[in-house]
């Protein structure tokens, strides 16, 4: 398999256990790690959560070589120059390996818990497409102002700045037209894992993917021509029906690759069963990773 493979790893465990899951998958070769950036993610409202922002710090002491960062950070609860400041502080802790994934986000329990009249999807989209600008800006000028309809900066200046120029890596998740038309402007990878709400069959779930993959390659093709954005692919989070066997992996992964997708990124193992089954881990890791240690700990 040529695609390349990336692994998530959730926030709701304690900073030691977050921290163990990541240098495993450094020790197997990953070179990029995901979390979520949520104050509440609703699948697990109830259950512990921690913040994005300090985990990945303690992840980045503890770690030498894989990447890390949110998928994604949200206009929800985060204004961009505040935000960019963490960002810069991040990428300055790990000498250059945070990776930036954005979205404009749900209608979930982040949306609401500022106590922020719900948006419209209109609204959402523009906020995002400001927050964007706004945030890229503050990160790749030495000294930012915009005054927007949603967001504002007045001379923000991030001191010092990125290790990683003229910022770190963008990586943009997005389904609709408008989201598409950002990421093709603004990102370095783009990034999907089906419609939103329950999880249909998973040819269904396929079905749509590619649609967003071809849809994708037509806006890029539009907006960003000549440009190569990589196209990445959330896999078995919320659908476990492609890691049900490593036949069926194949299967999945390469009707992906078929395509268009460049990457695929899947939820590693959980104590709670969740995630690439431990019994597939060395057969599914071996297809993909160059540096992958069968029996690493």
């Amino acid at each position: 398999m040529t695609l390349d493979l990336s692994a998530v790893v959730l926030p709701d465990v304690d900073c030691t256990e977050f921290v163990t899951r990541i240098r495993e998958a450094e020790d197997h070769g990953i070179e990029r790690v995901w979390t979520f950036d949520h104050l509440a993610w609703s699948p697990q409202r109830d259950q512990d959560w921690f913040s994005m922002v300090p985990m990945l710090a303690a992840a980045f002491v503890s770690t030498t070589t894989v990447r890390l960062g949110p998928l994604v950070a949200t206009p929800n609860f985060r204004h961009p120059v505040p935000f960019a400041k963490e960002i810069v502080t991040l990428d300055r802790m790990s000498h250059g390996r945070f990776e930036l994934g954005i979205g404009a986000g749900t209608e979930g329990d982040d949306s609401y818990v500022l106590g922020e009249p719900a948006w419209s999807r209109k609204e959402r989209t523009a906020r995002f497409g400001e927050w964007t600008t706004v945030l890229l800006g503050a990160l790749e000028e030495d000294r930012f102002s915009a005054d927007g309809c949603y967001y504002s900066a007045h001379a923000a200046r991030l001191l010092p700045a990125c290790v990683q120029r003229p910022r770190v890596p963008v990586t943009v998740a997005a389904t609709g037209p408008a989201g598409m038309r950002i990421a093709a402007r603004h990102a370095d990878r783009w990034v999907t894992n089906g419609a939103p709400g329950p999880v249909e069959d998973l040819e269904s779930w396929l079905g749509t993917v590619c649609e967003h993959v071809r849809r994708f390659g037509a806006v890029a093709a539009e907006h960003a021509p000549g440009r190569r954005i990589r196209r990445t692919v959330l896999v078995g989070l919320a659908n476990r029906s492609p890691l049900q066997s490593v036949q069926c992996y194949d299967d999945v992964v390469g009707r992906l690759e078929e395509a268009g997708v460049d990457d695929v990124c899947l939820p590693w193992p959980r104590t709670d069963g969740a995630g690439i089954p431990r019994a597939m881990l060395d057969e599914i890791l071996g297809r993909h990773c160059p540096g992958h240690r069968a029996g690493a700990r």
